[in-house]
C-alpha cells in the first residue's frame, strides 16, 4: 500500500500535527526522519522492516557506518543526516544544563548523562564542572578504561576543578554490562573524592551511573 493512500490521521506527519510527537510510533517517527520508503515497500513498512532488522530504534542509530549503509534504503545521506540529528540533540540537552538546570531538572541531567555514556563500550568517568550557580563550566571525560573498570584518581579530579573554578562537580560513569545498580567500589571512590574535594571547598552534588536502561543517582539515593 502507498503511503500516499492512507488516511490523513494515519500518516506521520498529520498525526504528530494533530496529536503530538509521543503519539508515534517508532516506525512512524523513523518515517518522518526517512521521507521516502523503497519500490514496493512505503516508508513506514521500510521503517518497520528496519527496525526489525537492527532490532531497536537506539541499536539503529548506534550503529556503524558500514552498518547503517549495508541496509536497503539507508545510504551515506542518511547517515550523515542522522548524526546530525543526535548530535543537535547532544548539544540541546547540554546547552539547558548550561543555563543552570543540571540541579533543578534532575531527569533532564540524566537524559544528557545517558545520550554521553549510555553506548559506550568501554567505562568512562565523565564529570560535569558547575559554578557556584550551579551552572556548567565544562564537562568532560577525565579518565577511560576497559569494558567493567576505570581508574579514577583523585588528585587529578581535583586538579581539573581547580583548574575550571569549580565550586562544585556532578560526577557519572556508564556500566557497558547495561546494569546500572553501582558497586561497593562506585561508593568508595565517590566518598574519595567527595572528601579530597572537600579540603579545597568543592562540593560533590550528585554521582550517576549510566546503565542499558536506567540511571542511578547517588543523591537519590542519599548516599550523597
Amino acid at each position: 500500500m502507498s503511503i500516499k493512500s492512507l488516511p490523513n490521521e494515519s500518516m506521520p506527519r498529520e498525526k504528530l500535527l494533530s496529536h503530538g510527537p509521543s503519539s508515534l510510533t517508532n516506525a512512524e517517527l523513523l518515517a518522518i526522519f526517512l521521507r521516502t520508503g523503497t519500490q514496493g515497500m512505503n516508508v513506514i513498512e521500510l521503517s518497520d522492516r528496519l527496525i526489525k532488522e537492527f532490532g531497536s530504534l537506539r541499536e539503529l542509530f548506534s550503529s556503524s557506518k558500514k552498518e547503517f549503509c549495508s541496509h536497503k534504503g539507508l545510504g551515506e545521506a542518511k547517515y550523515v543526516q542522522l548524526q546530525a540529528v543526535l548530535e543537535m540533540t547532544q548539544r540541546y540537552l547540554a546547552e539547558t544544563l548550561q543555563r543552570g538546570d543540571a540541579l533543578t531538572s534532575p531527569e533532564h541531567t540524566k537524559l544528557y548523562l545517558s545520550s554521553i555514556l549510555r553506548d559506550r563500550q568501554r567505562e568512562a568517568f565523565y564529570i560535569l564542572f558547575l559554578d557556584n550557580q550551579h551552572r556548567v563550566i565544562q564537562d568532560e571525560v577525565l579518565f577511560e578504561g576497559t569494558i567493567d573498570s576505570a581508574s579514577v584518581y583523585p588528585r587529578e579530579v581535583v586538579k581539573r576543578a581547580l583548574h575550571h573554578n569549580s565550586a562544585a562537580l556532578i560526577l557519572a560513569h556508564n556500566h557497558p554490562s547495561g546494569v546500572a545498580e553501582p558497586s561497593q567500589a562506585d561508593r568508595r571512590i565517590t566518598r574519595r573524592l567527595s572528601d579530597a574535594l572537600a579540603l579545597v571547598d568543592i562540593r560533590v552534588l550528585d554521582h550517576f551511573v549510566v546503565g542499558d536502561g536506567e540511571v542511578v543517582s547517588f543523591a537519590q539515593r542519599g548516599w550523597i
